[in-house]
């Protein structure tokens, strides 16, 4: 995909044998809709039963960008993209201790964001990771013009807290 930031109402990519069709919301930033593709691309070896925009089989405020259910209906993997206040990473961070939680930013520092985890972490005894990604403003660059997604190895920064 070499072209500017742009796109209509849907993306299709596909990664590891599998494809997946985002729609644009008119009101959602295309930055967005493309982390979401990246991260589903970069954890779907991991989390086979990945998925876009679905929420949580149990009433929920929060609705993740991303998730992947264990056998038991508990989210296993949740995914956030973009904009997460200090609050509602405080209430997932503390109410799903099992949940691989992974944020991820575009083309910004990532130190900001990891103080907010960090503050969000204090008091949390988690049984799982939780990760912060930071795709570089040219990713886009990753999804062919037939939508496959070729993410570099090391093409974009990450923290970690386990």
């Amino acid at each position: 995909m070499s072209r500017e930031l742009h796109l209509r109402r849907k993306l299709t990519v596909r990664a590891h044998g599998q494809t997946l069709v985002l729609v644009k919301r008119p009101y959602e930033r295309v930055e967005h809709v493309v982390q979401k593709a990246l991260l589903w691309a970069l954890y779907l070896p991991s989390y086979p039963a990945l998925r876009v925009e679905v929420p949580l089989p149990q009433p929920s405020r929060y609705k993740p960008d991303l998730l992947a259910l264990d056998l038991a209906g508990e989210p296993s993997f949740w995914g956030e993209c973009g904009e997460v206040a200090l609050d509602k990473l405080r209430f997932l961070l503390q109410r799903f201790r099992r949940t691989h939680f992974v944020c991820s930013k575009w083309a910004t520092r990532l130190d900001p964001f990891a103080a907010l985890i960090e503050a969000a972490l204090t008091d949390a005894r988690r049984a799982a990771p939780v990760e912060l990604i930071g795709f570089p403003g040219h990713a886009l660059e990753w999804i062919a013009d037939d939508g496959t997604i070729a993410i570099p190895a090391r093409g974009y920064a990450m923290r970690r807290w386990a």
